[in-house]
C-alpha cells in the first residue's frame, strides 16, 4: 500500500493563526494539505475558508477519517462563527470529489442557525441517493450545491452544474 497522502486544497482569508493550526493539525496526518491563503476576498465576508476533500463524501469516507476527527472539523468551525458573531462575517465551502462533487455552502447570519447547519451536513448521506438518483440527475452533472434553509432547519439542493445549470425541485432536475 502507498504511503502517498492525498492532496486536500484548503483555500482562506481571515483565519486566525490558532484556527489554522487546529484545522491544519487535524488534517495533516491523512492529507498533504496544500494551503492558499491569498484566496480573493469576498467583499461580503471579513472570512471565508474553502475545504475540497478529493474522496467522495460517503459512508466510507466517514469510516476512513473518523467520526471524532470530523466533529473536531465541526467544532472550529463553529467557533470560528462564535468568535467573529453574526451577520456576514464567515462563509465556508466544503467540498467532496465524486460524480459529481458535492459541495456544502455555510453562510448564514444567525449562529444557532450557522451551528446546525455544521451540525446537520452528515444527514445528508441519507439523501444522496434520491438527489443523485441515475434516473434523475442529467449525465452531465459535474458538481451539485447545497445550502441550509434555516427556516425549515434542512439542507437543500441548491443546484447541479454541468454544461447547463440545474435547481432540483418538484423531485426532479430542471434547466434553469
Amino acid at each position: 500500500m502507498s504511503t502517498t497522502k492525498l492532496p486536500l486544497s484548503l483555500r482562506f482569508y481571515g483565519i486566525s493563526p490558532w484556527e489554522l493550526e487546529v484545522i491544519y493539525s487535524t488534517l495533516h496526518n491523512l492529507f498533504n494539505v496544500q494551503e492558499d491563503p491569498n484566496a480573493s476576498p469576498d467583499e461580503d465576508f471579513t472570512t471565508m475558508m474553502d475545504i475540497t476533500f478529493p474522496l467522495e463524501f460517503n459512508e466510507s469516507f466517514f469510516k476512513w477519517f473518523g467520526i471524532p476527527r470530523w466533529d473536531k472539523i465541526k467544532g472550529v468551525i463553529k467557533e470560528m462563527k462564535r468568535r467573529r458573531g453574526g451577520g456576514d462575517s464567515l462563509r465556508i465551502y466544503i467540498k467532496f470529489k465524486g460524480k459529481p462533487d458535492i459541495i456544502f455552502i455555510i453562510d448564514l447570519d444567525d449562529r444557532h442557525s450557522f451551528d446546525m447547519a455544521v451540525d446537520k451536513i452528515d444527514f445528508i448521506l441519507e439523501l444522496l441517493p434520491y438527489h443523485l438518483d441515475p434516473k434523475k440527475l442529467p449525465r452531465e452533472v459535474t458538481e451539485v450545491s447545497y445550502q441550509f434553509n434555516d427556516i425549515s432547519g434542512k439542507w437543500q439542493v441548491m443546484s447541479g452544474e454541468g454544461e447547463q445549470k440545474y435547481q432540483f425541485s418538484e423531485n426532479e432536475w430542471k434547466v434553469i
